[in-house]
């Protein structure tokens, strides 16, 4: 996995602290790591840092710029659209916030030898989340995850984390015209249509840290409309789970 090409795909909006931190760290790894930053005109200049990085890293990073806060999904579809089209074998989500190790992308990329993707898992063995966490925290943390599974029965230990890699003709089988969801369901939403299409998925154990720098954009608000629009994903894919397949759409 060593040779094959990486792009990495990072959202960005207020990461100015994180971003050039998280550059270092992904090119220091023994890995072929390029980066393609997606950033929705970010008020602390984030954007343009991303640019200087290009130009100090030039053929490894490009930015997208968006006009504004656009959310998660199109900011991944936004991203995918663009790279699927070039060269790069591997595509890798991950947030900017350093609470996704970088130095976990060399597991994966071991594990994704003999998978279509692997997730970042907090919870299998040898996976946690941030040791400081209030226990309120971890265990809605936990039961949201339990909850989207079970709902939609995936075989899987770690439905709702944002940190994955693919291998990219397995990613470009995926229909994102037919992905509704919004938010971090959306992530749910994909690994979902993943196990319809009877992807190989791994799991990789990580450490899940609370964001180094900046300010966190979870809140309970957004974690509540998650757990509705589950049952969204699961209404909107019932004539999959009759026929088994996505030969409907």
């Amino acid at each position: 996995m060593n040779s094959l090409k990486i792009t990495v795909v990072t959202p960005t909006y207020n990461e100015a602290e994180n971003l050039p931190k998280l550059v270092s760290a992904l090119f220091s790894l023994p890995l072929d790591i390029h980066l393609l930053v997606v950033d929705d005109n970010s008020p602390d200049g984030t954007g343009q840092i991303a640019d200087n990085l290009a130009k100090e890293y030039p053929n490894k990073i490009e930015v997208m710029h968006r006009p504004g806060k656009m959310g998660l999904r199109s900011a991944y579809l936004n991203g995918f659209q663009k790279i699927l089209t070039s060269s790069t074998q591997v595509v890798v989500q991950m947030d900017a916030d350093f609470s996704h190790d970088p130095t976990a992308l060399i597991e994966m990329s071991k594990l994704l030898e003999s998978n279509d993707v692997v997730l970042g898992s907090r919870y299998v063995s040898g996976g946690s989340v941030d040791k400081d966490w209030p226990l309120w925290r971890k265990a809605l943390s936990a039961f949201g995850n339990f909850y989207a599974r079970s709902i939609l029965r995936l075989p899987l230990h770690d439905v709702t984390t944002g940190y994955r890699m693919w291998r990219s003709d397995a990613l470009r089988q995926i229909p994102f015209e037919h992905i509704y969801s919004s938010g971090y369901v959306f992530l749910v939403e994909m690994i979902y249509l993943a196990h319809c299409l009877e992807f190989k998925i791994g799991e990789a154990p990580i450490y899940f840290a609370d964001r180094r720098f900046g300010k966190s954009k979870m809140s309970f608000k957004i974690q509540l409309e998650a757990a509705l629009r589950i049952w969204q994903v699961w209404w909107n894919y019932r004539d999959i789970r009759k026929a088994g397949k996505l030969a409907r759409l």
